[in-house]
Formats: structure tokens, sequence, C-alpha cells
């Protein structure tokens, strides 16, 4: 799979270890306009998807969390690999480690019928909502992002994300 970009923030010199959580994640297209995962509580857009759980494939993960997060049941037969970002800075909670995140892509359909969500305590607290938005509004608000406790690295990576697939072609 190719990489389309690296987040690197070049800070964990000081590190003495390292932590490392994949993620894989659906791009699915519909009309000019993207299906995102939109957290109410925080504003922010991200796609379907999310950690790969030790011994499963990243289709699979991306599969499993596309459900999960949205209701949405991904066609196997439509999946293809869009690429990964590669992300590597130091934790935000604990100084002496190193975040180390492959973030898997794939473009992808799903079904029409949408089915109730299965979210993490986490993911109910902010109120996960499916939305297909415009990719411009969804890079403009996480651009804009104000209060949240994650790092913005993470609204950037799904900012740059749309931005390549809006240069490739992916929204005529």
């Amino acid at each position: 799979m190719r990489m389309l970009f690296e987040m690197d923030k070049h800070d964990y010199d000081d590190c003495t270890h390292f932590f490392v959580r994949n993620s894989a994640r659906s791009i699915i297209i519909r009309n000019g306009k993207v299906a995102m995962i939109h957290s109410l509580k925080y504003d922010y857009f991200k796609f379907p998807g999310g950690g790969i759980e030790q011994g499963e494939e990243p289709v699979d993960a991306m599969i499993r969390e596309t459900r999960e997060e949205s209701g949405m049941i991904v066609i196997p037969e439509t999946i293809q690999e869009y690429g990964y970002v590669h992300r590597i800075q130091k934790s935000d909670s604990d100084p002496t480690e190193a975040f180390v995140q492959d973030n898997y892509y794939y473009i992808c359909d799903a079904k029409e019928t949408v089915v109730s969500q299965e979210l993490d305590d986490y993911e109910a607290k902010e109120s996960y909502s499916l939305e297909f938005i415009d990719p411009h509004d969804a890079i403009q608000k996480n651009r804009n992002v104000s209060q949240s406790p994650y790092n913005q690295v993470m609204f950037e990576r799904e900012a740059k994300v749309l931005e390549q697939l809006i240069s490739e072609g992916y929204f005529r």
C-alpha cells in the first residue's frame, strides 16, 4: 500500500520506548459527499474506522470499525486500498513514550441500509454521528477545532487525506 504522507513531529529523541497503535479507516463517497463520523461534542470529523486488534487484518478492522462507529455495512468486494499515513510523535500522556501509528485507508462502498451503532463509552459521550458531508466543509471544520482532548494532528491527518482525495478527482 502506498504511503500518502508522513506526520513526524521529530519530538521524541528523549523517549525510551514506543507505543504502536495502527488503525484502518473507510472512505465511502456518494453523490460528491464523504461518509464521516461527526463528534457532536467536540465538533470534528473523522473517517469511520479505528484501532486494529492483535492478530486482526487491517481490512477486517476497517469493516468491523466502520460497522461499529457508523452502522454502515461495508460491501467486501468493493474494497480497494487507497493508502496509509505514518504518524510518529511524543506521547501526549507519557513524556518517555513515542506514539507510532500507521492509518490505513480503504475506498469502498456500503449497503444502503444502516444498522444501529455499537459505540465505545467515549464514542457515545462524544455523540458520534454518521454524516455525509462535502469534503471542503469537513476540512474547514477540522482546521478550526478549538476545544478537544485530542492532539490536533488527528484532525489535520483527516483534512490532508480529504485534500488528497479532492486533488485526485474523487469528488467530481
